[in-house]
């Protein structure tokens, strides 16, 4: 199956120069403004993200998981649940037999990870000191098994003009892995004041 059909002559030039995650990485950090959903929740297609060029971390999780589909690799999402704070959701590759990620965030630590990880657990925690809320607590907790866009090809998730709900609704239920034990979770300390402002750089208030 041709991954490009049904998009438009110029959201496929788009798509085929995307050709590394560094490059689908480099298009969501410097093409994309970040989506503080001011007129309210979506959960836009990557065709509406390259139409609208805006996305938050799903949207832009969708746009990259797409990309990285035209480029034959699996469309494959990983959920991080947290506490006191948003999920966030990251588009997963593997190369040489590790995981890296793709992802749009307000927070700087919370984007981009070489494919040197040889785990999802250790692709998850490398997100873990990076991952606070606004309090200094830090609140990474679970991440889920891959979720395969493929499942949702029925809704036409690449292409679609409704919003994609039910991919929103099924991160939240599939079955997610704890990161931490109780006890060290009692024993966490807050986030130092040098970190928080290294990761709000450049982030959309």
């Amino acid at each position: 199956m041709n991954r490009v059909n049904g998009f438009a002559a110029g959201e496929r030039v788009v798509l085929r120069r995307l050709s590394t995650p560094e490059k689908i990485q480099h298009f969501l950090d410097c093409e994309l403004a970040y989506n503080k959903e001011k007129a309210g929740p979506t959960c836009r297609s990557p065709r509406r993200v390259l139409r609208d060029r805006t996305a938050h971390c799903l949207e832009g999780a969708l746009m990259a998981a797409a990309a990285l589909r035209v480029h034959g690799f699996p469309p494959l999402l990983l959920d991080l649940e947290a506490v006191r704070d948003d999920d966030h959701v990251l588009a997963i590759y593997r190369q040489r037999g590790h995981w890296g990620a793709i992802a749009k965030s307000n927070y700087a630590g919370l984007r981009f990870r070489e494919p040197v990880y040889r785990t999802l657990r250790e692709l998850a925690m490398s997100y873990f000191e990076h991952y606070y809320n606004l309090s200094g607590e830090k609140t990474l907790r679970a991440y889920s098994r891959p979720v395969n866009l493929a499942r949702f090809d029925r809704l036409q998730w690449m292409t679609a003009e409704q919003d994609l709900w039910p991919v929103a609704e099924h991160l939240c239920v599939v079955r997610h892995t704890p990161l931490l034990t109780l006890a060290s979770v009692r024993g966490l300390n807050r986030v130092d004041e040098r970190l928080m402002a290294a990761g709000l750089v450049g982030s959309v208030r």
